[in-house]
């Protein structure tokens, strides 16, 4: 059973049932002991870097999910489930994240010729061929929706790049941790094969 953490951030459904499409039994949950108990867990979300980390800790769940990263089962974060994973970050004011990876989250720059948030469908440019990205193309499209950024400190755990104002971090894997900046359940057939990779991945830890 692969429990989606609700810490009351997005549309955590729409990501349960395209892990249901591709063969895995989904729980979505704000209970600590179904997070305990899951042979893996996902962390959604869509909002600020701040009311996540709140949300998770009014809600009696940041030990339960530095638990089951600690103990080595799959993780898969989405957008804020991705930038959670860094130290600190900037979104009106500093917020300390759960510092499994070293780095921050901060905000695009201003541009001229360039909207903040990024949003809509962008290439991803593959640096870890293996595990998450395994029989993805390098330089398919995903689908984003965001104004902040990882900044990971080793560059080891960047999983892919994107350009957008900068070459920036849009998944990291390392370990246990695969989390992605785009939105794999709104990315179709690319998205799917991506959660496939995590779907086997579990299958193989379990």
């Amino acid at each position: 059973m692969i429990t989606v953490v609700d810490y009351g951030m997005g549309n955590l459904r729409s990501v349960a049932k395209a892990l249901e499409k591709v063969g895995l039994e989904v729980k979505v949950s704000s209970k600590p002991e179904e997070i305990k108990n899951a042979k893996g867990i996902v962390v959604p979300g869509v909002g600020a870097f701040g009311d996540a980390m709140h949300n998770l800790d009014r809600l009696n769940l940041l030990q339960p999910v530095l638990s089951a990263i600690n103990e080595g089962k799959p993780y898969l974060g989405i957008c804020l489930g991705l930038q959670i994973l860094f130290e600190y970050g900037y979104e009106f004011g500093e917020h300390e994240g759960l510092g499994v990876l070293k780095g921050k989250v901060v905000r695009f720059e201003n541009r001229e010729g360039y909207k903040v948030p990024h949003m809509g469908w962008n290439q991803v440019w593959i640096k870890q061929k293996e595990g998450l990205f395994s029989g993805i193309k390098d330089g398919e499209y995903y689908y984003f929706v965001h104004s902040f950024y990882a900044v990971p400190q080793d560059e080891k755990d960047t999983a892919s790049i994107t350009d957008y104002i900068v070459n920036f971090c849009s998944a990291v894997q390392k370990d246990n941790i695969w989390a992605v900046q785009f939105h794999p359940e709104k990315s179709q057939k690319a998205g799917l094969k991506l959660l496939e990779n995590f779907k086997n991945f579990v299958k193989r830890e379990g």
